[in-house]
């Protein structure tokens, strides 16, 4: 990608590059960096790096790992020319001010760092839960949508803190720093949590398992997943071409009904696993959380490669080797 020549020798400050998400954009990175001598310097954020290096220890080398909490973390001396930030575990059970606080404060801090170490440009991670429920009769959800969460549910707190953090990060364009935002929806791909609230990841647990497959409700909800390289590529070309102040979905449009997703990767897995979920309420509306990706199709010339089969195939492989090990 042509896209990657504009890093290099350039100074990058990540948070959040040891969750699911940074992980990936981290290895695209590193790997587009030995490809092609980028000559990047890469600094990472990590509440303990000791346990970071310890599972790749062949990164030591490569980048420098400082020590920290996102919302205080010591700032660096050294000028830096893109931050990344992908923090916020939305995966650990935490409380709604603890998750908000992370989200608001991490963000406060991040600003701190832009200010302080003269980067010119900055990508933020939020989510597509700033749109909050959507409205009867949509399916796809655009960022010309203005709807938001329900401000007086404690389950909102990721959501309003990710609205104020975009919020916050706009607010800087203002002073000479390029910011884009990107909205990600769901996602599937190796290192997904299979023990959290993600159902995917779920479904694969119980498929790896030979289990049967739970669904809490009535299995009506729709998502999309967009394979986790894919991600990587798309933040990455949010991050670096995106246009400044402008938030771009990240996701799949290609949607299925969460029932119809237990039953395809029990099918995919090979599981005799039984999908069960509760019936079905007469005339409760079904929920979507499907983004429209047009913007990102049209102005940065973004395409989703992989199918959901093949993603979902792909995971599974790679956690069956892993138990193999």
């Amino acid at each position: 990608m042509d896209v990657w020549r504009t890093l290099a020798g350039k100074k990058i400050f990540f948070t959040g590059g040891t969750g699911f998400v940074g992980k990936w954009m981290l290895g695209a990175l590193l790997d587009a960096d030995e490809r092609l001598s980028l000559d990047c310097k890469i600094t990472l954020l990590s509440r303990n790096p000791e346990n970071f290096f310890a599972e790749w220890p062949e990164l030591s080398r490569r980048l420098n790992c400082i020590p920290g909490d996102v919302r205080n973390f010591a700032l660096p001396v050294d000028a830096v020319d893109l931050v990344v930030h992908a923090a916020t575990d939305v995966a650990s059970a935490r409380s709604p001010d603890q998750i908000f606080d992370d989200c608001v404060d991490g963000t406060r801090r991040v600003l701190d760092l832009i200010s302080g170490c003269g980067a010119k440009r900055a990508l933020l991670v939020s989510s597509g839960a700033v749109y909050g429920p959507f409205p009867q009769g949509m399916s796809h959800v655009s960022e010309k949508y203005l709807g938001g969460p329900d401000t007086l549910a404690a389950a909102s707190a990721y959501a309003e803190g990710k609205r104020v953090s975009e919020w916050l990060m706009a607010r800087a364009t203002g002073h000479g720093v390029e910011v884009a935002i990107a909205r990600l929806f769901a996602v599937v791909g190796p290192h997904l949590p299979l023990d959290k609230h993600f159902a995917i990841g779920n479904f694969i647990a119980a498929a790896l398992a030979n289990k049967a497959f739970s669904i809490s409700g009535d299995g009506t909800p729709r998502r999309s997943y967009l394979y986790a390289a894919d991600m990587a590529a798309w933040l990455w070309v949010v991050a670096l071409r995106g246009q400044s102040g402008t938030a771009y979905n990240v996701g799949s449009e290609d949607s299925i009904s969460i029932y119809d997703l237990a039953k395809r990767v029990a099918y995919i897995a090979g599981s005799d696993g039984e999908v069960e979920c509760a019936e079905r309420i007469s005339g409760t509306l079904v929920q979507h959380y499907v983004p429209d990706v047009t913007l990102a199709k049209k102005d940065l010339c973004l395409q989703e490669p992989l199918d959901l089969n093949e993603a979902i195939s792909r995971t599974i492989r790679w956690y069956r080797e892993r138990q193999q090990k």
